[in-house]
């Protein structure tokens, strides 16, 4: 699924230069994976392609906004309102794309009398917007301390998925997809390979 992603991003670049077919060779280089792997990753979907003329971008946009869409607007909440959640709520590409915050949570009350694209709620409210959403994801954005209680807080409310942001790996239930972000190993590892290529 995250090389669907890419392949999508890949794709709408090729979009924008004027290009209107590609070839699996073509956007394997642009994704970093090869004519295989992209032939392979759509012939899960049953996506076909032409071996002389290649893919149809336009098809193959619509093919893969078809597995990954949702059809309904997906509510999520954000806890932790520091600068990872101050950026998270104002980027506007969510909406976009039908993930819509209905509500951002902080223990801190000076954060909680701000307001940014949504209200800033205290801790305790966390069940009545759940509730009231129907919320089944949450972004977690949070201190390495405070995170696997706040998580343990969302599973035991519902959240069946989490964006986890905090450095922590978590412990979570069988039934619960997390997905964890640490910022400062995805940087680590930019800077082990640029050294790599460096030398």
């Amino acid at each position: 699924m995250k090389r669907l992603f890419t392949y999508r991003l890949c794709l709408i670049g090729f979009k924008r230069k004027g290009f209107d077919r590609v070839y699996s060779y073509t956007l394997g280089e642009s994704a970093g994976a090869s004519a295989e792997q992209v032939r392979k990753d759509f012939s899960i979907f049953k996506i076909t392609g032409n071996k002389r003329g290649g893919y149809k971008i336009d098809e193959l946009l619509s093919a893969i906004e078809d597995i990954i869409k949702h059809q309904e607007d997906q509510y999520m909440i954000i806890v932790g309102m520091g600068n990872i959640g101050r950026a998270l709520v104002q980027y506007k590409r969510f909406k976009l794309r039908k993930m819509i915050i209905v509500a951002s949570f902080d223990v801190d009350p000076s954060k909680q009398s701000k307001r940014w694209n949504i209200p800033v709620l205290p801790m305790e409210m966390l069940e009545d917007i759940i509730k009231k959403f129907h919320v089944k994801i949450a972004i977690l954005a949070v201190t390495e301390i405070s995170a696997q209680d706040v998580a343990n807080r969302l599973f035991d409310l519902g959240i069946k998925g989490l964006l986890n942001f905090a450095p922590i790996i978590l412990k979570t239930p069988d039934d619960v997809v997390v997905n964890n972000i640490n910022l400062c190993d995805e940087l680590e590892s930019v800077i082990y390979y640029t050294q790599k290529v460096l030398e």
